[in-house]
C-alpha cells in the first residue's frame, strides 16, 4: 500500500510502499476512502506537538470501509463505513476517563500523531473509538466533520447559550460551525487575517452578520468568541470584543505565545478556556444533531500523492472550506 510518511519535523512527507497491516485484537483494518487535511497536521510537520512519535503517517479525519477485524471485534463490522477521529485510544480507568473526560486522559493516543493515520491507502483503528458515518454523507463530505466539525462542536457547546458568536480564523472548522450556529438562531461575527477580503466575503456568503479583520472590533460586543487560528495574540483582541461574563474559547491544539495584556480585559467575570481533544460522546451528539440540522462541507480535493501540495495550500490559506485527500 502507499503511505505518506513524516520522518522528521520540517521535512516534506515521503511516499512509501508498505505492507497492508493486520489488525490487532480490538482493531479494524480500514480501506481509506477520504482523509481530511487539518491544521493540526501542519503543527505535526512543524514539530509543534511534543507528544508526536515519528516516523508517522498523518491524518485524523478518516472515512473508510472496514475490510477485516481483530480477534475481539464482532464480524458484523466488516463492510461497514466508519469514521476515525483524533482520539484513537484512552485507558478507560483513570480519574478523567471514569468522569467522562477521556479527552484529558494522560495515556491517550491520537490518530496521525502517535498512531498512524489516514494519509495512506489503508489504516488500522481501534473499533471502540470509531464513529458511525451517516449513509447520506459522501466520504469526502464526512471527512472534515471528524475533527474540524467535532472540535468546533465541542467549542460551541462550551460557549453555552451565546447569542452573538465570534469566530476567529475562518477555515475548515468555522465554515462548518457557522451552519450549526445559524440553525440554532445565533448571530455569527467572522474574523479573518487582516486583508483577507475573500475570506470575509466567504463568511458573509455563509450567513455571517458581519465579517472583518481580527484586529477590528465587531459592531456589537460578543457573548462568546471561539478562536480557531493558532495565534496567541488573538486572545486579548477577542477578550476586548467580548462582554462582561462572556467567554473566549481557544479551540486549537497548539497556539503561539500569548502576549501580556491588562487585567481589565479579563476582569468582569470573562472566562478564558481551551478545548482539548474530544470524547466519543461528542461524536455521538454531533452526528445526532447534524442528522436533523444538515451541515455541508465545502471541499477541495487532492490526490493522496499530492499531500504535500495540499498542506502547502492549507498553510497559505488558498482554500476556503476544507481540504480532503482521496486515494
Amino acid at each position: 500500500m502507499r503511505a505518506m510518511v513524516l520522518q522528521a519535523p520540517g521535512e516534506p512527507l515521503q511516499l512509501q510502499e508498505r505492507p497492508v497491516p493486520a489488525p490487532a485484537a480490538h482493531q479494524l483494518l480500514i480501506k481509506v476512502l477520504a482523509c481530511g487535511v487539518c491544521r493540526t497536521d501542519l503543527h505535526l510537520l512543524d514539530g509543534d506537538l511534543p507528544q508526536a512519535v515519528l516516523p508517522r503517517v498523518p491524518g485524523h479525519e478518516i472515512v473508510g470501509q472496514v475490510l477485516a477485524v481483530g480477534s475481539q471485534v464482532a464480524p458484523y463490522w466488516i463492510g461497514r463505513r466508519v469514521g476515525v477521529p483524533w482520539l484513537g485510544w484512552a485507558c478507560g480507568h483513570c480519574a478523567f476517563c471514569l468522569a467522562g473526560r477521556e479527552n484529558l486522559c494522560n495515556q491517550a493516543l491520537f490518530t496521525g500523531c502517535q498512531i498512524d493515520g489516514g494519509y495512506a491507502d489503508y489504516t488500522l483503528a481501534d473499533a471502540r473509538f470509531c464513529l458511525s458515518i451517516p449513509a447520506a454523507l459522501a466520504p469526502v463530505e464526512a471527512a472534515p466533520l471528524l475533527c474540524a466539525g467535532l472540535i468546533g462542536y465541542r467549542a460551541l457547546r462550551l460557549a453555552g447559550a451565546a447569542q452573538r458568536l465570534g469566530l476567529y480564523g475562518f477555515g475548515a472548522a468555522a465554515h462548518l460551525l457557522i451552519q450549526l450556529a445559524l440553525a440554532r438562531g445565533q448571530q455569527v461575527y467572522a474574523f479573518t487575517r487582516p486583508g483577507d477580503t475573500q475570506g470575509q466575503d466567504y463568511a458573509r456568503k455563509l450567513g455571517a452578520v458581519w465579517a472583518g479583520s481580527s484586529e477590528q472590533l465587531p459592531p456589537q460586543p460578543l457573548d462568546a468568541a471561539l478562536i480557531f487560528a493558532s495565534v496567541g495574540a488573538l486572545i486579548p483582541l477577542a477578550l476586548a470584543a467580548t462582554i462582561k461574563g462572556g467567554c473566549v474559547i481557544c479551540a486549537g491544539i497548539h497556539m503561539s505565545d500569548i502576549p501580556a495584556f491588562p487585567y481589565q480585559l479579563l476582569w468582569g467575570e470573562r472566562i478564558l478556556r481551551s478545548v482539548a481533544n474530544l470524547t466519543r460522546e461528542d461524536g455521538k451528539a454531533f452526528f445526532a444533531e447534524i442528522s436533523h440540522t444538515p451541515v455541508r462541507s465545502h471541499v477541495t480535493r487532492f490526490a493522496l500523492i499530492d499531500a504535500n501540495s495540499a498542506l502547502d495550500y492549507l498553510r497559505q490559506g488558498k482554500v476556503k472550506g476544507a481540504i480532503v485527500l482521496t486515494p
